[in-house]
């Protein structure tokens, strides 16, 4: 018997000076036409109010929480206020601008904790402008770990996945100086990262063995130790350990000959060893549709893999394609998850 989720997507409001209120706004706008799954929005009322003013958008808003969101959602845009103003002009983040993201994820993830929301899912928010404001995290990915952690105990590994129908990536370092990469990976790591992915490609997408290939470190990974050693003395032991693991783990394969049309149907997912190495050819292929999940966390979370480009806020330009694409992913995966209705 078919799964359903009944409860909506808790979506975060994002910087409130960039574009995630545009391509909320413009994907409720087009709910109908699109089939954009039901969500709940965690944000200021009164933010989204002036930026559908800017943007020339008649959009009836509805504050309420989860409980009615879905019912709500074909004709009035549900908000649940986060309880702090958001008073950022588009372009122009303020003093308001880092808190009010905050509390709009504190808040997506006590709903999906609670049972009253089936995933998360995140408009981008700006680093810099979250630092300054006492973010002591270096992004959403660690944050939304720290506060899936049990109370006291230890949080858990979340683990970045670029997905899109094209081609599914995961760097096994992410944001990190390319000059570190050599010393942070090991193969301790790589095992690690590509345990999660197993059982998360099972779990969630429903894979029984997913396929990894394991990219190189070096060019050409490594040309048998004449190009660095470390994938004979890294790489190459972690595909081990993880095939003994009964995971079908391959490599380690030279990146410049793994994402072509052909290579690409020979495995589910790519684990590289650093951002650039993986999320170019993700990017390449699949810019506009390309989705952010993170994987190895107690809940679904998506986020569009793109971030909150000032430059456009405010002008109607944001292209929604991949909020969309995340929406829909995270429908998908929280639907995998639901318990099926009794017989």
């Amino acid at each position: 018997m078919s799964r359903s989720v009944t409860r909506p997507l808790a979506l975060t409001l994002g910087e409130p000076a960039g574009i995630g209120p545009d391509l909320t706004l413009a994907l409720w706008a087009k709910r109908e036409a699109l089939g954009v799954p039901p969500f709940l929005l965690l944000g200021d009322p009164a933010l989204l109010e002036a930026r559908a003013r800017a943007l020339g958008l008649t959009i009836r808003i509805a504050e309420c929480g989860a409980a009615d969101a879905a019912a709500r959602f074909s004709g009035a845009l549900p908000v649940q206020p986060i309880g702090l103003p958001a008073t950022a002009a588009p372009g122009k983040p303020d003093a308001t601008s880092g808190p009010a993201a905050r509390a709009a994820i504190e808040q997506a993830v006590a709903l999906v904790q609670a049972g009253k929301a089936a995933a998360v899912v995140t408009n981008p928010i700006a680093k810099s402008v979250m630092q300054q404001a006492g973010f002591p995290f270096p992004g959403h990915t660690e944050f939304l770990a720290a506060l899936a952690a049990a109370p006291g105990g230890q949080p858990p590994k979340p683990v970045m996945l670029i997905w899109s129908e094209e081609l599914a990536v995961v760097p096994v370092t992410i944001h990190v100086p390319l000059a570190e990469v050599p010393r942070l990976v090991t193969t301790d790591l790589i095992v690690e990262t590509g345990r999660i992915v197993a059982r998360e490609f099972t779990r969630r997408f429903g894979i029984a063995r997913p396929r990894l290939a394991v990219c190189g470190l070096n060019p050409h990974a490594g040309e048998q130790g004449t190009i660095g050693r470390e994938d004979e003395t890294i790489v190459r032991p972690a595909v081990a350990k993880l095939k003994a693991e009964d995971i079908e783990a391959s490599g380690p394969y030279p990146a410049d000959t793994l994402f072509h049309r052909a290579a690409r149907a020979r495995y589910d997912v790519v684990l590289g060893m650093y951002h650039d190495q993986v999320l170019i050819p993700a990017k390449t292929l699949a810019f506009d549709r390309a989705v952010n999940v993170t994987l190895g966390l107690p809940f679904v979370r998506t986020s569009p893999d793109h971030g909150t480009a000032f430059d456009l806020a405010g002008t109607g330009k944001a292209d929604p394609s991949s909020l969309l694409a995340a929406l829909r992913l995270a429908e998908r995966l929280a639907r995998a998850e639901a318990p099926a209705p009794a017989a």
